[in-house]
């Protein structure tokens, strides 16, 4: 009997960016060792990849994204451990966030704290795109968004960064911060008990969005490190860290986030232009220094959260369209299929379960 050929659930183009040494290798330092605490070489993980086990401790180092997904999948097939990203999170202090964590630790209340690590999360080596999201009058959010479209490592992904997050979290206010709730776009591991000893809190799986939300009450916690010098001085040397992604990078990012956020209402380019204070002319400029033009991100943004939320299983096809910006199911099949070479039905069908 012949066997079908199990197409890929990710057919989009690769983003370039994902070969940029810019990443600070901090989660494959914890991975490393959490092997060498196993009595595990983790010296394989590192082959025919340009990095050795040992360059990954110099705090100069930095390595691409495809450096580090590839040593962290090889790590997940060695370690075989359910719920590695939680383990890994939940031993992660303060500390291991260097200077994040000192800007953190002296910020005034717990609000600022929050705002402070999410602006500055890339210089921890952070996989995931973080921002702020105000849900309602009584819910704020830090919400996770998976970076070039990954859906394979996503589960790893979310648990290291909202269990190392919620670990830091009560290490500056107390054990009594518990999250109002806890969402994951993807669906429900067999070890979902871990996520409910780690995170103490309602969990939904299948959701919308990554995210830990939290009652508004905790950000005016006062936080007994409070030092504005020390704080200053943190956060100035925090962002000369940022400093080291391009201009023309930062741009991209920015009309990224943006249209994450608008993709319901179809922003036009010039919508985002305006947005970002700048002419339509400027916006294309510097776009086009970055060697993109605004369809093809637009296309890209739209094509990842499309595969998310088909992942994610919980809303139809034509409800998909609609989260993107098209009022015609018909029209987003056909995008789709532009996009990624398949229909969303097959896309859907073809994720690993």
């Amino acid at each position: 009997m012949q066997r079908t050929r199990r197409m890929s659930p990710l057919p989009i183009e690769p983003d370039p960016r994902a070969l940029a040494a810019d990443i600070p290798p901090n989660v494959l330092v914890h991975l490393t060792e959490l092997a060498a605490r196993r009595g595990l070489s983790s010296e394989a993980w590192f082959a025919g990849l340009g990095i050795t086990r040992q360059q990954i401790n110099d705090p100069s180092v930095r390595v691409s994204y495809r450096q580090a997904r590839t040593v962290i999948a090889r790590a997940l097939k060695v370690l075989r451990d359910p719920g590695l990203g939680l383990s890994v999170g939940r031993n992660e202090t303060i500390g291991s966030f260097g200077l994040l964590g000192l800007a953190m630790m002296t910020s005034r209340n717990f609000g600022d704290a929050m705002g402070v690590g999410i602006e500055n999360h890339k210089i921890c080596g952070s996989l995931l795109d973080v921002d702020f999201a105000e849900v309602d009058a009584r819910t704020v959010a830090a919400q996770a968004w998976p970076r070039f479209g990954e859906i394979e490592l996503l589960p790893f992904l979310c648990e290291e960064l909202f269990s190392s997050s919620l670990a830091i979290a009560r290490e500056l206010v107390g054990p009594k911060l518990i999250p109002v709730r806890v969402e994951f776009t993807y669906p429900a591991p067999p070890y979902r008990d871990e996520y409910a000893k780690t995170f103490q809190c309602e969990l939904r799986f299948g959701a919308q969005h990554n995210r830990v939300l939290i009652d508004t009450h905790w950000m005016d916690y006062p936080l007994p490190g409070y030092n504005p010098l020390t704080s200053r001085q943190a956060l100035t040397l925090c962002h000369q860290q940022l400093r080291g992604t391009s201009s023309s990078d930062e741009i991209v990012g920015s009309v990224e986030r943006l249209l994450r956020s608008r993709l319901r209402e179809h922003p036009r380019l010039t919508e985002v232009a305006r947005t970002l204070h700048l002419s339509e002319r400027s916006l294309r400029r510097r776009l086009a220094d970055s060697g993109r033009i605004f369809r093809e991100i637009h296309d890209r943004v739209r094509a990842e959260r499309a595969l998310e939320l088909l992942h994610a299983g919980q809303m139809s096809v034509a409800e998909i369209g609609i989260e993107l910006g098209f009022s015609d199911p018909r029209e987003f099949r056909r995008a789709f299929k532009r996009w990624t070479g398949m229909p969303p039905q097959l896309a859907r069908r073809s994720f690993p379960v």
